[in-house]
């Protein structure tokens, strides 16, 4: 059984940062570098905007901080951070297979929206993603909150998809808004050096690249899932039959 779901999660993980990789390097990553135009342009050439009322907060830069450069340094860095992540998160589902296994390959993308709805999409409703030069709040309070708002989701998903009694769903429902309701943390005055059109662009590139990488990562995980198990196959046969 381990070694079904290393096999799994080593094959899935590769291709979809592979996938990720692709999508980042055409969308994602030429935002990126185009706020870097701002973030890096001296201080008289830019001029920063607010989102609230306020004296605007400062953006601290480490000129010795260390950084990939253009090109393939960026990439390979992208890929290989892309890499982890992906191998981490089709553990996880390969892990949830062995509990649940996915009747048709088609039900991995269910499994895939589930994880982008806990991971992404829950997180980014209080934590959207952000372009260099944005001023954020505490690093630490800001991790704090998006476990919170991951773990909530998941457990509500599990309720709402898994629980029979009515009473549970509520109870669901309620965990789902608990960190939304207490709020992510906040800096005290929301600035970017970018655009806000810019901003607008990248939260969306963030938001659908994610979600085609999770959708496929279910996909992929429950179709070599279901190939290192005849069971399933077998299965799923005689239940379309």
């Amino acid at each position: 059984m381990f070694k079904r779901i290393a096999q799994t999660a080593g094959f899935t993980g590769l291709l979809a940062a592979l996938l990720l990789t692709v999508l980042q390097s055409f969308w994602v990553a030429p935002l990126i570098l185009q706020a870097e135009t701002y973030e890096k342009a001296p201080a008289s050439e830019v001029q920063p905007h607010e989102h609230s009322d306020g004296a605007m907060a400062a953006h601290v830069h480490d000129a010795q901080a260390w950084e990939p450069e253009d090109g393939w340094q960026r990439v390979l860095s992208t890929t290989g951070g892309n890499l982890v992540v992906a191998v981490g998160f089709a553990l996880m589902l390969a892990a949830l297979y062995t509990l649940r296994a996915p009747g048709r390959t088609a039900e991995g993308a269910l499994w895939g929206l589930a994880g982008f709805a806990v991971f992404v999409l829950a997180p980014t409703l209080g934590l959207p993603p952000e372009l260099p030069g944005t001023a954020a709040a505490d690093l630490t309070q800001r991790q704090f909150w998006w476990i919170s708002a991951a773990a909530s989701t998941a457990v509500a998903l599990a309720l709402l998809v898994f629980a029979h009694h009515w009473m549970l769903k509520v109870l669901a429902a309620a965990i789902l808004l608990v960190p939304h309701v207490i709020g992510a943390p906040q800096p005290l005055i929301h600035s970017s050096l970018a655009p806000e059109a810019l901003e607008s662009q990248f939260k969306i590139a963030s938001l659908l690249t994610n979600a085609v990488f999770w959708v496929a990562m279910g996909l992929i995980s429950a179709w070599l899932f279901r190939r290192k198990n005849p069971e399933l196959n077998a299965a799923g046969l005689s239940h379309a039959a």
